[in-house]
């Protein structure tokens, strides 16, 4: 089954990425440059991986999201919060139907790649905070690609049942590098530590018991995940 895969450069898509490659087969990825503060460092990151596996990589502009969406997470947003990902506060990060737009796009350019599937990496601790990570969005939206297009484009989501540890796991057996991974927010020079996203990732390597190769500005004692 012919795929092609939501990249943005993060941990999950890229090990994604591996998976389709491996078990199905990539047509092309595709990331989004929609105007969060992390996309430059995001970005570059996807591009590497899709030219290691010889994966053509279309990057789509979405200027219109920054310019009209409220999310911490564009640039046009405030500062993003430090803490636990699963925090209220994080909500402030969540880009508003950012994956139905996504998806929308990426499965009309799937059909018109050839491909038979999409490939997101949505997992198990996206759901806390994303309404749009979750399973009853995502067979939604796959019943609409489905029944939207002629070839019946399939949504894959090989992680919808795996937290990110797990990820780390299936990664480690497929050779990614992770140190040419991207997860912080705030899109400064280095991971900052301390963002929702970096708390995820560095509880991730953790609890797979996977060496963390990622340089971070703060590596001060985890958060409790709330309710813990």
């Amino acid at each position: 089954m012919s795929t092609l895969v939501l990249l943005s450069g993060g941990m999950d898509s890229v090990t994604a990425l591996y998976w389709a490659a491996k078990e199905k087969g990539v047509l092309a990825a595709v990331s989004f440059d929609y105007g969060s503060k992390h996309n430059a460092k995001e970005i570059p990151m996807a591009e590497w991986h899709a030219a290691q596996l010889g994966v053509k990589h279309d990057v789509i502009h979405l200027d219109f999201i920054n310019r009209h969406f409220t999310s911490d997470l564009l640039q046009s947003g405030g500062e993003i919060p430090d803490g636990h990902y699963e925090e209220a506060s994080m909500k402030r990060t969540v880009v508003p139907f950012r994956n139905g737009i996504m998806l929308s796009i990426a499965c009309g350019l799937a059909e018109s790649h050839g491909a038979e599937a999409l490939v997101i990496a949505a997992h198990s601790g996206d759901h806390a905070i994303y309404p749009d990570c979750r399973e009853p969005f995502m067979q939604a939206m796959a019943d609409a690609m489905r029944s939207g297009t002629y070839v019946g484009i399939h949504l894959l989501r090989p992680f919808i049942d795996c937290d990110k540890a797990e990820i780390v796991r299936r990664g480690v057996k497929l050779g990614i590098d992770y140190a040419k991974t991207w997860s912080c927010y705030k899109g400064g020079n280095i991971h900052c530590g301390t963002c929702g996203t970096c708390v995820e990732r560095r509880e991730a390597f953790i609890n797979a018991g996977v060496p963390d190769p990622t340089e971070y500005l703060s590596t001060e004692a985890l958060p409790h995940r709330p309710g813990g």
